[in-house]
């Protein structure tokens, strides 16, 4: 009998450790609870009536007010497609040319990783979170310090950013003060964002003349210029306009230039509603919409279907102070309601989630991204950028936020995903088998552990702990697990870049981090 039982314990117990193992092993990509991708739409805080609307304002404004400060080779290509070159030398959009472009323009398009299972497919209210901004600080949260941002801070975000499972990809986040050449910074904005992450990366062009000797370094990278026009990984993010409604004649120049080359280009508006953009939420938008219709128009009659991202990223001012507000319930608001319109035009697009106004990740900064990214994922935002990592109204960025954003992202994407209605979701039997003479209690059912992993997320950093356990365990701190987990990921991230091209790149380009 003992042995017999001793036997029953066993093979339980071995029962069990291959449950526990199973549970471990890594899921397959469809079995996930969350990835990327995940369709949302669920919120949609402007009617059909208003969409229409705002895009009848919009057409209106291109038509009356058009945009100042064109590139000479920009009137070129704008006014052979069909635009107006007024008397008063701004550029005006006839209503006929704008539709006539947006029928042209891309649809579905694919922002290519250079690991392909990282690809992000653009399309209906499909979403992804990553990072972007220009922060000139880097946030130390213990010390409370802010000092320069360097090259080395922007690879190691880019090494963090590998390790992120709900980080789909990378934008850069910092400015590299440490390397004072202007195209010297370029070269290694891109280069860092490379070396750290295979996600798909994008990056900016301080000059148009630095744009050729960067291309130079993607073509190494990719094995050359075919390759890296089948698969381009790396998107400009490119504000070719200074609102309100004026051409960036610099930007301009670059996007020509990338368009050309076979560049994904984000199409950047950026006013501040109530500074560079009008105080009304709806107005911002028409603004921010009437500037990226332009930007629609102007990649089109230089290359009909040319990858691009419809950008209307409006940001918000404290009308107390002019101060810009990142993390406001009106940020979240515009971000919601520029996803619509990109759903509207049935175009690919992007906008600002997730920053703080907040200098630390404490508990107001976590209100502030909680709250922007759960609208702009539920609202279907196919890029939601700078949704981790940035405070002080993004002019800091910090490494342990970066970690904590992860676990605010996995959460938001299961809001995302919402609730799965199937006929096995419903059926009533685990219900029988537990109170029909079974337990009491679901813990230990079939269903029960077979949802564990698809059908539920779990923080890798935050505490869900009991008072008594988180006692035992030395009372613990959130920051204390984020410090953790990040030197635990940097320890083991290396470069990305195989060594030969790595030594290539940095024997032919001023490298500046290691």
């Amino acid at each position: 009998m003992a042995e017999a039982a001793e036997a029953k314990r066993g093979a339980r117990s071995g029962g069990r450790a291959a449950r526990v193992a199973e549970r471990a092993a890594p899921l397959a990509e469809a079995l996930r609870p969350v990835r990327p991708g995940l369709p949302g739409g669920q919120y949609r805080p402007l009617t059909e009536a208003g969409m229409a609307q705002i895009h009848e304002a919009a057409l209106q404004a291109l038509e009356q007010i058009g945009f100042a400060n064109a590139p000479p080779s920009g009137v070129e290509i704008l006014t052979g497609a069909g635009a107006i070159l007024g008397a008063d030398g701004r550029i005006r959009f006839p209503r006929a040319l704008v539709e006539d472009m947006l029928a042209k323009a891309a649809r579905g398009i694919t922002l290519h990783a250079r690991n392909p299972g990282q690809d992000l497919h653009l399309q209906g209210t499909n979403v992804h979170f990553g990072t972007a901004g220009a922060a000139v600080h880097i946030v130390d949260p213990v010390t409370l310090d802010y000092r320069d941002s360097t090259a080395q801070d922007l690879y190691d975000a880019a090494r963090l950013v590998q390790h992120l499972d709900n980080v789909h990809f990378y934008q850069r986040t910092m400015v590299c003060r440490d390397v004072l050449d202007n195209y010297d910074m370029d070269v290694n904005t891109l280069y860092a964002c490379l070396a750290g992450t295979t996600k798909h990366v994008g990056t900016s062009f301080s000059d148009p003349s630095h744009v050729a000797g960067c291309f130079d370094l993607l073509h190494l990278v990719a094995g050359g210029e075919d390759k890296w026009r089948a698969r381009p990984f790396v998107s400009n993010s490119n504000c070719f306009v200074v609102p309100p409604m004026k051409f960036a004649e610099e930007s301009c120049r670059v996007m020509e230039d990338c368009v050309r080359r076979g560049m994904p280009v984000l199409l950047l508006s950026a006013g501040q509603a109530g500074a560079t953009a009008p105080a009304p939420i709806a107005l911002a938008i028409v603004q921010a919409v009437a500037e990226c219709l332009a930007g629609v128009v102007y990649v089109n009659a230089i290359q009909p279907g040319a990858p691009a991202i419809f950008g209307t990223w409006p940001f918000v001012s404290d009308l107390r102070t002019g101060a810009m507000s990142g993390g406001s319930a009106e940020q979240a608001l515009l971000t919601a309601g520029c996803a619509q319109m990109h759903q509207f035009y049935g175009l690919p697009g992007g906008a600002a989630s997730g920053i703080s106004d907040s200098k630390l990740p404490d508990m107001q900064a976590g209100w502030e991204q909680g709250i922007t990214n759960s609208l702009a994922g539920l609202a279907g935002l196919n890029m939601c950028y700078e949704a981790v990592g940035m405070h002080a109204s993004l002019l800091g960025f910090c490494l342990e936020s970066l970690v904590l954003g992860d676990d605010i992202l996995g959460q938001v994407m299961r809001l995302v995903r919402g609730i799965d209605v199937t006929p096995d979701t419903t059926s009533l039997e685990a219900m029988k088998e537990v109170c029909l003479g079974g337990p009491g209690h679901y813990l230990g059912s079939m269903q029960t552990l077979g949802l564990m992993q698809t059908e539920y997320v779990y923080p890798k950093v935050g505490n869900r702990m009991s008072p008594k356990e988180w006692a035992e365990a030395g009372k613990p701190l959130l920051l204390d697990r984020a410090i953790q987990r990040k030197t635990e990921i940097l320890g083991k991230a290396g470069c990305q870049i195989a060594p030969e091209i790595d030594a290539a790149v940095r024997s032919r380009f001023n490298i500046h981090f290691r």
